[in-house]
Formats: C-alpha cells, sequence, structure tokens
C-alpha cells in the first residue's frame, strides 16, 4: 500500500511538473505573439504618420526589451516629428546617463538639437562622436550607419575616415567612402576610393562592373578612365585597372579600344585568348563587325590549333565576316564568291563531321539565300541530318533550314513533313515553336488563311518575342484583310508574291504585286504591297528606292497596319545605311511615342536611348 501511494505521488507530481512546463511555454510564446503585434501595430502608426500613437507603443517596447536599439530611435523620431523636442532630448539624456560614452545616443541628441534649430550644439556633439573614433574604433559602422540613416553623408564619411586614420589602413573603408562620396556628389573622391578598393573584387570583377554601370555617369566613367591611365602608369604589373579601363571601352561601346587592351593583357599574362574571345563576340552582337574580325583573327594567328578559343574563333570569323558582308543586303558578287571560298577552305581542311556542323548550316545559309546554289544548301543539310552524333537541337535546326530550302524549290510536301518533324519533337521548346510558325506561314502562303490564322493566334503567346509579333501581325493582317470582299483572290495573290520574295523570285513577285494594287486599287491591302515592294527593293540592293517605299506608306497610310512597320525599317536605314543618326533617332522616336502599342516600341526605345548615348 505504501509503494503504491508513493508511486501515485511520484506520477502526480512528475504530472504536475510537466503541465508547469507546458504553461511556461505556451506564456512564452503568447507573450512574444503579443508583443510582435505590438511591434508591428507601433510599425504601421509609424508608416502612416500617427506619431502620437506611434511613440507611446515604441516606448513601451523599449522599456520590455532595452536591448533593441530601434525601438528607442522611433520613439525619438515620433517624439521629433510631432515637435516635441523637450520630451525627447530629456529621454535621451535619461539614457546618456546610464551609458555616457553610447555612440548612438549622443548622435540622436545632437539630432535633436538640429532639430531644434542648434546647429552649433548638434555640430559640437558630431563631431565629439567622431573624434571618439580614434580612441575606439570598433564602434565606426554603427555610427556611420546612423548618420548615414539621418542622410548626414559627409559626418559618415568623416567618422570612416578617422577610423582609417586610426587603423593606419587607407582602404580599409574605401568601398563605404566611395559609395558616401557619391551620394554626396564629389565625383573625384567617390573614383579615388572605388580605386583604392579593387583589390578586394579582383575575384568578382563583375559586381564591381554592376556597381560602375549602376553608379557612374558617362562622364564620371570618363574620369574614372583619366585615373585608371594614371594608376597604369604608376603601377604597370598590376593587370586589375587595365580590366576595368577595358570594361570602361565596352561600357561606351568603344570596341576596338577595348580589344586593344585585352590583347596587351593576353600577351602580358600569356593567357589562352578568352578575353580577347569575348569582347570579339560583344563587338559583333553590336553589329562592329570590323572590331570583331580584328579579336578573332589575333587568336587564330597567335594561338596553337589545339588553343580551346583557336577552334571557335575560326568558326566566330566566318560567321562574322559573312554577317558584314550580308548584313543590309550590302555586297558585291565579289564579296560573296570570296565568302565561300573561305567557307569551303575551312570544311575541306576540318572536315563535314559534328565539330563543324553549326558552321555547315551557316554556309548552306549563304549558298541558298544569297548564292541561289539551293540544290547545293539541300545536299549540305541533308548531310548534316545524316550525321551520327549530331546534337539534337542542331539536328532540328538543320531540319527547319532544309524545309525553307524545299519550300524555295516549290516542294511544299517534303517542307511541311520536315516542321512537322521539328514540332513533335520539340513541342515544348523554341524550336518547336518556330517549327509551328513555319507550317502556319507555308498555309499562309498557299492560301489556307483560316487555318493559318488559327495558328498564328496560338502563337502570340510563344516564349519568343520574334515569334511572337510576326504571329500577332499575320494574325491581325488576315483578319483585317480577309473579309473585307466577297473575293479572296487578292489575298490570294499577294500570298503568292510574299511566297515569292521568299523563293527569291523578286521580279515575279513585283509584278504579281504591281497586278493586285492595279485589279484592286481600292483594296485595303495598298500599304503591304508597297511593304513588300521594299523588301523586293532591300534583296535588290537598292536603298533608294527601299526607302521611297516606306515614305510612300507612312505619308499616304499613317492609321494602317504596316505604318509602323514602315518606320522601324525606315529607321534603320538611315541608322545603318545612311549614317544619319539624328534622322534615325526621330524615327525611333516617334513609334514609340505616336504608335506606342506597335510591337516595334521596346525594339525603337532601346535603338534611340543606344543612339542617345544611354548606358543600358
Amino acid at each position: 500500500m505504501g509503494n503504491r501511494f508513493r508511486l501515485i505521488v511520484r506520477y502526480t507530481m512528475t504530472k504536475s511538473s510537466m503541465f508547469n512546463k507546458l504553461l511556461v511555454i505556451v506564456l512564452l510564446f503568447v507573450t512574444s505573439f503579443l508583443f510582435s503585434q505590438e511591434s508591428r501595430l507601433a510599425d504601421v502608426y509609424f508608416n502612416d504618420g500617427e506619431y502620437e500613437k506611434a511613440a507611446t507603443l515604441y516606448k513601451s517596447l523599449f522599456e520590455k526589451n532595452r536591448q533593441i536599439g530601434l525601438y528607442f530611435q522611433r520613439y525619438t523620431e515620433s517624439l521629433l516629428n510631432l515637435k516635441e523636442y523637450a520630451e525627447a532630448e530629456a529621454a535621451i539624456k535619461k539614457e546618456l546617463k546610464t551609458n555616457p560614452d553610447d555612440p548612438m545616443m549622443k548622435i540622436s541628441l545632437g539630432n535633436v538639437y538640429d532639430r531644434m534649430g542648434n546647429e552649433a550644439e548638434a555640430k559640437k556633439i558630431y563631431d565629439d562622436v567622431i573624434n571618439d573614433i580614434g580612441k575606439n574604433p570598433d564602434n565606426i559602422n554603427v555610427i556611420a550607419r546612423s548618420f548615414t540613416g539621418m542622410n548626414m553623408y559627409e559626418y559618415a564619411a568623416a567618422a570612416y575616415e578617422k577610423a582609417t586614420e586610426k587603423l593606419k589602413n587607407p582602404k580599409a573603408f574605401a568601398f563605404n567612402l566611395a559609395d558616401l562620396y557619391r551620394r554626396i556628389g564629389d565625383s573625384e573622391k567617390m573614383i579615388h576610393y572605388y580605386l583604392l578598393c579593387t583589390d578586394q573584387f579582383k575575384n568578382n570583377l563583375n559586381f564591381l562592373f554592376d556597381t560602375f554601370e549602376r553608379n557612374l555617369s558617362e562622364e564620371e566613367i570618363q574620369k574614372l578612365q583619366a585615373k585608371l591611365y594614371e594608376r597604369i602608369q604608376e603601377e604597370p604589373d598590376e593587370m586589375i585597372f587595365n580590366e576595368i579601363l577595358a570594361w570602361t571601352f565596352i561600357n561606351q561601346k568603344e570596341y576596338k579600344k577595348a580589344l586593344r587592351q585585352a590583347r596587351a593583357m593576353d600577351r602580358k599574362l600569356n593567357e589562352n585568348g578568352g578575353r580577347v574571345f569575348e569582347i570579339a563576340r560583344t563587338a559583333k552582337a553590336d553589329n562592329d563587325y570590323d572590331t570583331a574580325i580584328e579579336g578573332f583573327q589575333y587568336i587564330i594567328d597567335n594561338k596553337s590549333v589545339n588553343s580551346s578559343y583557336f577552334l571557335s574563333s575560326k568558326g566566330e570569323l566566318l560567321d562574322t565576316k559573312r554577317r558584314k558582308v550580308t548584313f543590309n543586303y550590302n555586297y558585291t558578287v565579289g564579296d560573296l564568291a570570296d565568302l565561300e571560298h573561305e567557307y569551303k577552305s575551312f570544311l575541306d581542311f576540318y572536315g563535314y563531321n559534328t565539330e563543324t556542323v553549326g558552321l555547315i548550316i551557316e554556309f548552306a545559309d549563304l549558298e541558298a539565300l544569297y548564292l541561289n546554289k539551293i540544290d547545293t544548301a539541300i545536299s549540305l543539310l541533308s548531310d548534316v541530318i545524316q550525321l551520327q552524333s549530331v546534337a539534337p537541337d542542331l539536328r532540328a535546326r538543320a531540319k527547319l533550314k532544309l524545309g525553307d530550302f524545299y519550300l524555295m524549290e516549290e516542294n511544299q510536301w517534303e517542307a511541311t513533313l520536315l516542321y512537322s518533324q521539328v514540332d513533335k519533337e520539340f513541342k515544348e521548346d523554341l524550336l518547336g515553336e518556330t517549327a509551328r510558325f513555319s507550317n502556319a506561314r507555308l498555309s499562309y502562303y498557299l492560301g489556307d488563311f483560316e487555318w493559318a490564322q488559327e495558328q498564328f493566334d496560338i502563337l502570340k503567346s510563344a516564349t519568343s518575342r520574334l515569334i511572337s509579333n510576326d504571329a500577332i501581325d499575320l494574325s491581325v493582317f488576315i483578319i483585317d484583310n480577309l473579309n473585307l470582299d466577297t473575293t479572296t483572290v487578292p489575298m490570294e495573290m499577294f500570298a503568292k508574291a510574299e511566297l515569292y520574295i521568299f523563293q527569291n523570285k523578286l521580279d515575279a513577285a513585283f509584278a504579281l504585286l504591281d497586278s493586285v494594287s492595279k485589279t484592286y486599287p481600292d483594296h485595303s491591302l495598298q500599304d503591304d504591297i508597297l511593304f513588300a515592294k521594299a523588301q523586293i527593293a532591300r534583296k535588290k540592293q537598292q536603298p533608294d528606292q527601299e526607302k521611297s517605299y516606306y515614305e510612300q506608306i507612312i505619308e499616304k497610310y499613317p492609321e494602317e497596319i504596316k505604318a509602323d512597320n514602315a518606320m522601324f525599317a525606315l529607321a534603320g536605314l538611315y541608322e545603318y545605311h545612311y549614317k544619319d543618326i539624328e534622322k534615325a533617332m526621330e524615327l525611333y522616336r516617334k513609334i514609340f511615342t505616336d504608335y506606342n502599342s506597335s510591337t516595334f516600341a521596346i525594339d525603337a526605345r532601346k535603338r534611340f536611348r543606344l543612339l542617345r548615348g544611354d548606358n543600358l
């Protein structure tokens, strides 16, 4: 009986202890929840400008948890916003009695005097805080953040400089000082400190470049360049300054100067050409083909065949030359023949294999689209498709091109078969979208407008903006022109003319367009006919005639669907062919202001900003 009683007592006590522990946990949870709710409510009042309510809550919160300085800071800030200066001063002085060396409290007191208009007393306190850093630099970050939080950037900079002096390390807070002098507006000191802290970012230069991109104006980048030249003279073996200088040139689209820096570093550091290769590719992407060619040629001339970038440079060099020759259709028969010879020489040396597939596809493009050797192009791509171990995406690219070339040969069945194969294999991929667009366009060429329009509608949501925009244009075009008349003959004739243009049967296309225009003079296709004639003039290398067609569209049909297309194409003609930048900018601006819903508006704004010299 006694043992049983002792067990019951022990069990009861154990249960009681567990209950008490559970009760404590619950109470702590409830207290914490209520505390956080009170804190959030105080923040809401403060942000909404209800400072009286905020002051009451923050005071209560600080008294419950004196470790959280933000509560006291918000409490005094609320009082200052209520112009309760005496109460704020008294509260801060009370805290200072407890901890007279607290720099945060001193800065808060200085802020009170500042708000009261007693600038002399405030300055005395701030100066004392900064002078004290000389005794104890450990508080520097807290002090600098306090000054920065009150937008007192000069004092924050002075605090960091005092700590720098005490630590005898001019680089200690260089990045912080660069940012503060940026806010102050002192470009010279900002650049000075940015260059002092470069050591910190040797393994993360992109962070530094992003900072420059975000914070430096064009004028400041030019100042940075001047300082970099000085530093390179002073420290010729410190390559980071050369790297930053190269970045400034790329930022300003001075690719030739950037390439010069890259080649110098490549030689000095005995690199593999990677730095030169990247600048050459950047120049190529921005249509600076001469600089790109120079960069790729440097790698070919100076690196071994086994170098990481040798074969890639060979391929990129050919592709760049092809783009240069065919850009804006500004080429001669001799240019094309020379380029064809270079492709053949390359492929004869390196072979027709999986390593050169990308180049073979480009070569086929040249043969079909510019030299009118469609049979040769078809043969090249047919061989690519049969190659073993070709990457699936490259084989699909070859099939899409081959489908286009079969269509140029009027073999629509083979074309649609190839498009459908790629569509099936890459259903959720950009290649699949391209294949679906090609099939829909083929149906449009053949006069099956309803089915084509349904497909274009689906492709409006394509991941590729280019495909999406083209699908939108063709969908709207069919809707606008198909049901205007009882006959579909004008549309069928126009679609056939566009197929002729695709097939490079330019004279036949022009004649058919003229026939549509004369037979159906009142049809809404007139602006589209002029635009199609402009594309023929472009392919025939007749820029003045092309320009005339665009101008007719803009003048006669400013509200029609092809007006913004014509304006964007005309702007490009002025930019790239006539080199009239002012006129190009005027037209680009007109697109994104007068045709702001156009699919060209985004690109027009980007081209305008680039021509204006903005850093994008």
